[in-house]
């Protein structure tokens, strides 16, 4: 059965407790001023979008783009089940989302993730879609524990 992508349905407990497992696990990775993941009332707002992977109707991976300023968003909340990571559900998920950006006329995507090695692989799936180093944009600021990257296109 093929992945399902599909807007996340804010009402489904799989998905609280999905997004609740990305802020556990991601909360011994940095200091609390460090981690900039979105809980479930931020990606409830109305500047994000969020899909959900479906497997076999198991949520196997979240993403979100939220807007920054106009023709400019920001991938939020990517995240792979860890026992299905490496293979391919992020850079599926990243492609659904490339196109639906540039559906809606978005020019540049940027995101924010750790310089841990924790991060590597979600570093290097980035670089491998065609994200680059670039300063902070938004509201953040240097910070050693944060990797900053965009897209154009």
């Amino acid at each position: 059965m093929p992945l399902l992508i599909e807007r996340a349905d804010f009402a489904d407990p799989r998905l609280r407790a999905f997004l609740q497992s990305h802020l556990d696990e991601l909360a011994p990775t940095a200091p609390p001023e460090s981690r900039h993941a979105l809980d479930l009332a931020a990606l409830q707002r109305p500047h994000v979008r969020l899909w959900t992977v479906l497997d076999d109707q198991r949520i196997v991976g979240t993403a979100a783009l939220a807007a920054l300023e106009p023709r400019h968003e920001e991938l939020k909340s990517m995240r792979t089940d860890p026992v299905r990571r490496g293979r391919g559900i992020a850079r599926t998920l990243l492609d659904h989302l490339f196109q639906d950006a540039k559906d809606r006329g978005i020019e540049r995507i940027s995101l924010e993730t750790g310089s841990m090695d924790f991060f590597a692989p979600a570093r290097a799936l980035y670089t491998r879609a065609g994200f680059t180093p670039c300063a902070p944009f938004g509201s953040y600021r240097d910070d050693p524990s944060g990797t900053y990257l965009s897209r154009r296109g």
